[in-house]
């Protein structure tokens, strides 16, 4: 069974930058190594729905990202260490959400939630004005 823990959220201020960790293990139901999979983050922050962040193939050679984190969030996987990242820089009040790694089940990055099959318990993201 896949495993996926978050880490290296926090409280910061507007300006400030993160870096967000997700250290993933074990395998999936179909016995596929997880680090042949795409891999995504997500964010939810109160009374909204969980929005698509960045994605990255299994590789690391293809990324995706939201329009509204392009040019401050970067994406980057670990294949070695088998462990998520992202970077995020010039943080605004309106990242704050909890953050989330999941890992897609299918061949290519995705943005919709549903093809992500395993998901880590989160970490909160909290950036003040």
């Amino acid at each position: 069974q896949v495993q996926l823990v978050e880490s290296g959220g926090g409280s910061v201020r507007a300006g400030d930058s993160l870096r967000l960790s997700c250290a993933a293990s074990g395998r999936t139901m179909s016995g596929r190594p997880i680090t042949d999979a795409p891999m995504g983050w997500f964010r939810q922050a109160p009374g909204k729905e969980r929005e698509f962040v960045g994605g990255i193939n299994w590789s690391g050679g293809n990324t995706r990202y939201a329009d509204s984190v392009k040019g401050r969030f970067t994406i980057s996987r670990d294949n070695v260490n088998n462990i998520l990242f992202l970077q995020m820089n010039a943080l605004k009040p309106e990242d704050t959400a909890v953050y989330y790694c999941a890992l897609n089940i299918g061949n290519v990055i995705s943005i919709t939630p549903t093809t992500y099959a395993y998901w880590g318990q989160g970490t909160q993201v909290t950036v003040s004005s």
